[in-house]
């Protein structure tokens, strides 16, 4: 009932201001010129005699008419048709008002008489109602209709403003009662105090709206009373009722356009839905696709709603309104000229992006290395990648120095692999030392930490022979790959022990110095009771040589 009620509203408005356009003066027949009479038209002069063109013609007529309206004792019926050889013309006592021509009649296509009869007639009409309406009566009758118009304003305004003061005074009393304020989740938009001065502005606002409508009614009102201010209270009703019925019939012009945008938005709509449920479907592991992989499901979605989306508003471009305007137009291209030098490394990063997307070199949660940053990765984008390294530092990557690097992911082989992760770490100890005894002192360092796997079992590989030691590098598999750096902690901390107790130097620091006579670098406490430094052997080479006396 609402829609229908403002829809006849609008068309009531529609046939107003045709009305009015129908009724203005201004609006002339453009082969004839007006013969005008106090803003009323009473009809048109479409030929010219002699020299006088029409709208000559007209003037003077105009003229006339309006001398006649100063008549003191002006008689219609002295108002009179007279035939002539050449022109009918109608007279007021001894003056010619208006002549009827043969080109006049031919124009008409009546007869000259006719014609003439029409215009005495609209003469004598017209200038009865202009009597009427300058007299006394009529004025004092005018004059107490507008302040009847005053009254009955000043009085719609009085109680205006009194239902104002009502709205006003109930805000405030709701004011802590329903007014409690807005808030989203645990963030509190508006107190109930600024609840409440919003809605106090917003009713200060409509107030002033509606007494200004008040007054803009009231202008044209009281300028329709009066015949000689009428076409002031018509240009003011036009300035409302031109832009208003431009546009209602903007709106009505524009719903088949709206319609074809509601359709391709709809369908829009229920694509990407479908799409969202088969990309769950395929992420969850219900739907298997050969070759496609769950982690690609969300990311695709993401790709191909978005091109639906850019697709979709190319189709909508055109049946937007003022589309095809210059304004629009050179908008469109500024921003597309921004974009294009504003965001070349954006785009290299987002494309560098969907390429790390596709090669699958990681996931959230992996424990990766990217150059010298190690970490864990907590959130992949479009445009960058964020890892916490074991400091609890979040790091942030921008995708194509992801992409223009190597990575390594600790992660895919420790859960992928049937082995695991191989952790691996390096000694050096003399050539004094059995490499059996070494080897069998990293492989019972490694088995003691607890998240090293005894199958398979760790093993030991000599890297190297160096000048004064032999480099083990110790190898063992793990599933844990997110607990790399204390793994480490813990077999460094075993290898000192184990170590310690087989009485073996680990050598690192090198040793340059004289061994003998120096104390052995393994802790005290590993040591014998017994035990005492060496001291320096020194020995005699050869005997020697006694001087002869």
């Amino acid at each position: 009932m609402r829609i229908i009620k403002i829809l006849l509203c609008l068309l009531g408005l529609l046939c107003f201001s045709e009305a009015q356009a129908q009724s203005n003066p201004e609006v002339v027949n453009e082969l004839g010129a007006p013969v005008v009479l106090e803003r009323d038209t009473l009809f048109y002069i479409y030929n010219p005699v002699g020299s006088f063109s029409k709208e000559e013609r007209a003037a003077a007529v105009s003229k006339r008419i309006a001398e006649l309206t100063e008549e003191r004792f002006f008689s219609e019926d002295s108002v009179q048709v007279i035939d002539h050889v050449l022109s009918t013309e109608v007279t007021y006592l001894d003056r010619i008002l208006v002549s009827v021509t043969d080109a006049d009649a031919a124009f008409a296509e009546k007869p000259r008489e006719e014609i003439a009869e029409v215009y005495a007639a609209t003469i004598r009409a017209a200038v009865v109602e202009s009597a009427k309406q300058n007299s006394l009566r009529t004025i004092l009758l005018e004059v107490g209709m507008a302040i009847l118009v005053l009254i009955v304003f000043y009085f719609l305004l009085k109680y205006v403003n009194r239902l104002f003061q009502y709205l006003f005074q109930k805000v405030e009393e709701q004011q802590g009662k329903r007014l409690k304020g807005l808030k989203v989740k645990n963030y509190e938009m508006l107190t109930p105090e600024r609840e409440a001065a919003v809605i106090l502005a917003v009713v200060k606002f409509i107030k002033v709206i509606t007494v200004f409508i008040l007054f803009y009614i009231l202008l044209p009102v009281l300028f329709s009373i009066f015949p000689w201010t009428q076409g002031y209270a018509e240009t003011l009703m036009l300035y409302i009722i031109s832009p208003l019925r431009k546009i209602g019939m903007g709106v009505i012009n524009y719903i088949p356009n709206l319609l074809t945008i509601l359709v391709i938005v709809v369908v829009t709509h229920y694509v990407v839905k479908f799409l969202r449920f088969m990309a769950g479907e395929v992420e969850e592991g219900k739907l298997e696709i050969p070759g496609f992989y769950k982690d690609w499901a969300k990311p695709t979605y993401n790709i191909v709603r978005f091109l639906l989306y850019a697709f979709m508003f190319v189709v909508i471009w055109p049946y937007l309104p003022g589309s095809d305007s210059a304004i629009f137009q050179g908008v469109s291209v500024f921003l597309g000229i921004l974009f294009s030098l504003g965001s070349s490394s954006a785009i290299a990063n987002m494309v560098a992006g969907l390429v790390l997307t596709y090669m699958r070199s990681f996931k959230i949660g992996d424990r990766i290395k990217i150059g010298e940053i190690t970490g864990d990765v907590m959130e992949k984008t479009l445009l960058v990648t964020r890892v916490r390294t074991i400091k609890n530092e979040d790091i942030t990557i921008p995708n194509a120095m992801i992409l223009n690097s190597h990575t390594t992911n600790f992660t895919t082989c420790s859960e992928q692999s049937e082995k695991g992760l191989v952790l691996h770490t390096t000694v050096t100890i003399g050539y004094d030392v059995p490499w059996p005894k070494v080897h069998q002192a990293l492989i019972d360092a490694a088995l003691a930490c607890p998240d090293v796997e005894k199958a398979p079992s760790p093993f030991v590989l000599q890297t190297s022979l160096d000048d004064f030691y032999v480099s083990y590098q110790l190898n063992a598999y793990t599933f844990t790959a997110g607990k790399m750096a204390m793994i480490y902690s813990n077999i460094h901390q075993n290898i000192q022990d184990k170590f310690n107790e087989a009485g073996i130097e680990i050598l690192s620091p090198h040793y340059r110095g004289q061994r003998d006579g120096n104390m052995v670098t393994i802790p005290a406490h590993y040591l014998p009771h017994d035990y005492q430094a060496p001291s320096f052997r020194v020995e005699q080479v050869q005997q020697p040589v006694t001087s002869p006396n």
